[in-house]
């Protein structure tokens, strides 16, 4: 199917080590709605442990 125009910018805005992330984390996808869960889980800030 076709990818929302959001999906798609977040996806063009990805580093060339993100997009290499994706690609591999894409073999695990069922469904639009994985693509949209990765990008939204890479995009938010991440808590350092030690913070």
């Amino acid at each position: 199917g076709a990818i929302e125009a959001e999906v798609q910018q977040q996806i063009r805005s990805l580093s060339i080590t993100q997009l290499e992330e994706l690609a591999e984390a894409l073999l695990d996808f069922f469904n639009p709605s994985d693509l949209v869960n990765y990008l939204t889980n890479i995009s938010s800030p991440q808590l350092n442990p030690r913070d």
